[in-house]
């Protein structure tokens, strides 16, 4: 992807909490889709190799999390974090990071992630394909900013890790307003 592209639009299987279902697990399924989530607003995505792995669930998804307000504050409505993992892994990660700010997209399928060029093969982990690392800052579906990792490839024996980091997005935000109202 690159700054200026539009976001492909796919569809998300979700679980949503509904008590009308009752039971112990009260969740239903929910189809969103890449509108549901872009339209009209301005967020951060960022997407990572996967839910309960050490960088995304020690650095990067906290990082997201506990900076929202900051990110609030230079104009950004919603924060989502998108990996290749079921709607049942995302959701379970989301509480055990006890998750207030940030969403969680499942991108299950991973066809979003290959559509965005960004599906790799994690086979030397035992992973299958996953995303590779990555944020970007959407403005009603358009991409405005891209920040990608280095390395881009299959089966990459390292997880970089900095170019997409809360810290990273969050300056480029500060700069860009700067900019803006100057």
């Amino acid at each position: 992807m690159q700054t200026g592209a539009k976001l492909p639009e796919v569809t998300f299987h979700t679980r949503v909490r509904d008590e009308a279902v009752g039971g112990p697990n009260p969740y239903r399924w929910q189809d969103m889709t890449t509108s549901d989530y872009f339209k009209g607003k301005r967020v951060v995505l960022f997407a990572l190799p996967g839910a309960f792995t050490p960088t995304c669930s020690t650095y990067q998804l906290p990082g997201f999390e506990n900076g929202f307000a900051d990110f609030a504050a230079q104009g950004v409505d919603a924060i989502y974090c998108l990996s290749v993992n079921d709607s049942f892994v995302m959701n379970q990660w989301a509480k055990s990071q006890d998750l207030k700010n940030v969403q969680v997209i499942p991108d299950g399928s991973g066809e979003f992630t290959r559509r965005v060029g960004m599906l790799v093969r994690k086979d030397n982990l035992g992973f299958g394909l996953r995303s590779w690392r990555y944020a970007a800052v959407v403005n009603d579906g358009v991409v405005e900013a891209w920040f990608e990792e280095p390395g881009l490839s299959d089966n990459h024996g390292a997880d970089p890790y900095g170019v997409s980091s809360p810290e990273t997005v969050l300056n480029w935000l500060v700069e860009a307003n700067k900019e803006q109202a100057a």
